[in-house]
């Protein structure tokens, strides 16, 4: 999610969006454009790339107007100005002027610095808005959209969310809005899963949870629908094998907390808590029934058999009995 500094006020005479992540800037730029309007309805918006913005435009578009109309001025991509117009805007950040809002989206880097340090130097506000590489980054933006609209939804929710939808934002924000306006109460996985089920990392983890359950029919049927619409079977094996290693891991670890148990296992403190109910009916022996189960239905999705599908209905079935072991003879 986007970063502001301690100037909030988006009808600063100068905001400063930087970061490669769109979306984000976008919203920069929208924030400004509905304060402005909200303001005064007859704003008037010019946006514009660092082509159309020629030397001595900024003035012209900067100049006091008879009518003292508001303005938003945006310039995109503002690293990639002729060093002229640079001079102009450099110029311009020494005495902004009146009604005018100017929004400057700029890439960072080392391109275009010296405007990226004048803006800074002017006092303009800013916004950053980096691109969100890591799946923590996009986790913690699918719980901020919740926020934001006051809804709602567990962290597995979020998780099965991200895992669904993967790192494109605006997947990820269209996908909570659909979430939000479709469904009442708190949005919880099942809820995901019925809108996301065709997503290949969703049901193939639908799947790998069910087997790892103990739910034999629940995993069969899940399997099927996977594989219908076209999830490829070495991503449900890939799953299996996450989630009986997951099983394994937290089997052998020592009793803590989920934040502790988390760090030293490398997996989120939500998923701690949802493993330690998923491995209550296993032993050592059934994890290594699966995980030999799994191997051989990896072999033969790879060529190794002649039926990938019932490798992977065998592999399921064998799961869900292994998690049942604890009690049995």
């Amino acid at each position: 999610m986007a970063r502001k500094t301690a100037n909030d006020d988006p009808l600063a005479p100068v905001t400063l969006a930087v970061g490669q992540e769109e979306l984000l800037l976008d919203r920069a730029v929208q924030e400004v454009v509905a304060a402005a309007k909200a303001s005064d309805a007859d704003t008037d918006v010019r946006d514009l790339t660092p082509d159309q913005l020629q030397p001595g435009t900024l003035a012209e578009l900067t100049s006091p107007s008879l009518f003292a109309e508001r303005k938003v001025v945006v310039v995109r991509n503002a690293q990639d100005l002729s060093a002229d117009t640079i001079k102009d805007v450099k110029a311009y950040l020494g005495a902004p002027a009146e009604e005018i809002t100017l929004v400057l989206l700029h890439a960072g880097g080392a391109k275009g610095k010296g405007l990226l340090d004048a803006a800074r130097k002017a006092g303009a506000r800013e916004v950053a808005c980096p691109k969100m590489t890591k799946p923590a980054d996009r986790l913690a933006f699918v719980r901020q959209e919740f926020r934001v609209v006051g809804r709602s939804a567990t962290p597995e929710a979020c998780q099965a969310l991200v895992d669904a939808i993967g790192s494109d934002l605006r997947e990820l924000a269209s996908a909570v809005s659909q979430l939000v306006a479709d469904v009442e109460g708190t949005i919880d996985e099942a809820v995901v899963g019925r809108y996301y089920t065709g997503r290949a990392e969703a049901s193939s983890f639908t799947v790998a949870d069910r087997a790892v359950e103990g739910r034999a029919a629940e995993a069969l049927e899940a399997l099927r629908w996977s594989l219908a619409t076209g999830v490829a079977p070495v991503m449900i094996t890939s799953a299996l094998a996450q989630g009986v290693r997951a099983i394994g891991k937290l089997s052998s670890a020592r009793g803590g907390r989920p934040a502790d148990l988390a760090r030293e296992l490398g997996m989120p403190p939500w998923k701690i808590d949802r493993v330690r109910q998923q491995m209550r009916g296993w032993t050592p022996d059934g994890v290594s029934v699966a995980l030999r189960a799994v191997a051989e239905a990896d072999a033969g999705v790879k060529g190794g058999g002649d039926d990938p599908e019932y490798a992977l209905e065998k592999a399921v079935v064998t799961i869900a009995r292994a998690a049942r072991s604890r009690g049995r003879s």
